[in-house]
């Protein structure tokens, strides 16, 4: 009988040190949302957006701290969560995806657990206000006949969404893609001011870094990327008006590290859905003209797949890669 009863007493000692192990229900400590940049920027503005909302609304109980590791064109802060657990979480966009297709790291939307896409930008194409181009038709036009006869500015590097959205464009209206004249900046700002002065002829670049150059009657945006026009640009067609069957979102998401558990991911999607839902969250992407591209991790595993596709593509029309 003694015997018995030890037995029990060991099996109810050894259950219960597990369950300690397993820390409990999820979330068992604090959370982490990871920005892969340096505070300022759109990665680092989505995470604390995610904070904000998150604690503001009492979604999350347990406390959230924003965790930056710049480097590496996300690369650094990727890195760090692939050796978290489901309480880390990191902001991602296409970059997560060109950064390996160029070679430039090893890590892919397959070493980590899709979570969400959470919002978008749109892409615009401008040209300096006294151009003599007034249309993208009439600008590819031109580029179909020459296509070293305008200087395209881009910003920060070639590969991104801002280059490879009007790649994407230029190769629909037949334009020879591989010898266009892109002149890469450091940042959008560079990129405007060049543009300002009359150094290069065209720019690829976000709606929002074009819009307050637009509404000061600077620049003409040409085209914008998205599906329907766009508050506040009413005027400015989309590339589907003119002709080019796209719609090229400029996304954020975000991720967790391989291998989540059902559970982990089940939570997420609850919360993230429950974020995108509220006033606050709805305010935060009209105040950072952000539009509203909400996909659970269900969806957003299939949108990767898809985006991965179609990258690949675009990267080898550029003539980046082979």
């Amino acid at each position: 009988m003694k015997k018995w009863w030890l037995a029990v007493v060991v099996l109810l000692l050894l259950t219960s040190c597990s369950s300690q192990d397993a820390g409990g229900p999820f979330p068992s400590k604090n959370i982490e949302l990871v920005a892969p940049a340096s505070p300022g920027g759109g990665w680092d503005t989505t995470a604390r957006a995610m904070q904000k909302v998150f604690d503001d609304e009492g979604i999350v109980k347990k406390p959230i701290q924003v965790i930056n590791k710049p480097g590496g064109g996300g690369e650094v802060g990727w890195k760090y969560l692939e050796s978290r657990d489901g309480h880390s979480l990191a902001i991602n966009s296409s970059l997560l995806i060109t950064n390996n297709l160029l070679g430039q790291s090893d890590l892919s939307y397959q070493n980590f657990t899709p979570i969400a896409i959470l919002a978008t930008e749109w892409e615009a194409v401008v040209v300096p206000k006294g151009s003599e181009i007034n249309s993208v038709k009439e600008l590819m036009t031109k580029l179909k006949k020459d296509p070293k006869s305008l200087k395209i500015g881009v910003a920060p590097g070639l590969g991104n969404d801002d280059h490879l959205s009007f790649v994407q464009a230029a190769k629909t209206f037949g334009v020879n893609v591989p010898k266009l004249d892109f002149l890469v900046y450091k940042s959008g700002g560079d990129v405007a001011t060049v543009l300002l002065g009359n150094h290069i002829d065209a720019a690829t670049m976000s709606v929002s870094e074009a819009k307050e150059q637009y509404k000061a009657g600077r620049v003409k945006i040409l085209a914008v990327s998205s599906p329907k026009r766009l508050k506040g640009l009413e005027k400015v067609p989309t590339w589907k008006e003119e002709g080019v069957d796209m719609v090229f979102p400029h996304w954020r998401g975000v991720m967790g590290p391989p291998n989540m558990s059902e559970e982990e991911i089940a939570y997420w999607d609850q919360r993230i859905g429950q974020m995108v839902k509220t006033d606050a969250w709805k305010e935060i992407l009209k105040n950072n003209e952000w539009e509203p591209f909400y996909k659970d991790s269900g969806e957003s595993k299939k949108f990767l797949e898809e985006q991965y596709q179609m990258y690949k593509h675009l990267l080898n029309d550029s003539g980046l890669t082979q």
